[in-house]
């Protein structure tokens, strides 16, 4: 299946080291300032460009964390079109620092990976650059982490520079929100663009 215009839209402008300066500059006392790598994988290429994200305190970028894939999709779903779904790392100790290895990144074997069934996004295309994701109805992004289970509220907005983050965690218990963008997004600048990486036509 030809991949479509807005699908390759939305992938590149999501390809880039990213940060939020200016947003914990002006807000330091709720808003960490964050380094965010989202880089290209060599996955899925039959219906999907595929990112490999995590992201740094800007004090501690050896300490980079929240290792996933994020597969942005095409599917035949009249209501949902494009989507992105979300993978783990089996041992995301192994993938710290691979924002800066693009040699790992395109060695990674689906192996490496459990894939998040209820970890997809619905994505709306807003205009011709912007685009809008958030959860499907009903579904509760679940996963173990350091033995135990966890759970995060994904979604985020972006435009070809920008990238919001809405992704928050979320006690499984009571069900409020622990991290993350509780007071609202963490709003990301584009420093580095990634995009050429895939090497593919019109990407």
């Amino acid at each position: 299946m030809p991949l479509s215009p807005a699908l390759i839209t939305l992938a590149r402008s999501m390809a880039g080291e990213f940060d939020n300066r200016e947003q914990a500059i002006g807000d330091p006392a709720w808003y960490v300032h964050l380094r965010m790598w989202q880089r290209p994988v060599p996955l899925f290429r039959e219906d999907s460009l595929t990112l490999f994200a995590e992201q740094a305190n800007v004090l501690y970028p050896e300490q980079a964390y929240r290792q996933r894939l994020i597969r942005l999709r095409q599917v035949d779903d009249a209501e949902a079109p494009l989507q992105a779904h979300y993978y783990a790392f089996k041992n995301p100790t192994a993938a710290i620092g691979a924002g800066l290895k693009p040699e790992f990144l395109n060695a990674i074997t689906l192996e490496q990976l459990d894939y998040l069934p209820g970890c997809i996004l619905k994505i709306t295309q807003q205009d011709a650059e912007s685009f809008t994701a958030q959860p499907l109805p009903g579904s509760q992004c679940l996963f173990s982490y350091q033995g135990k289970q966890s759970q995060v509220q994904l979604g985020f907005a972006v435009r070809a520079q920008t990238f919001e983050s809405y992704d928050k965690g979320i006690d499984v218990e009571t069900q409020k929100a622990t991290w993350g963008a509780v007071l609202g997004p963490y709003r990301y600048t584009k420093r580095r663009d990634f995009s050429s990486e895939w090497a593919i036509e019109n990407v």
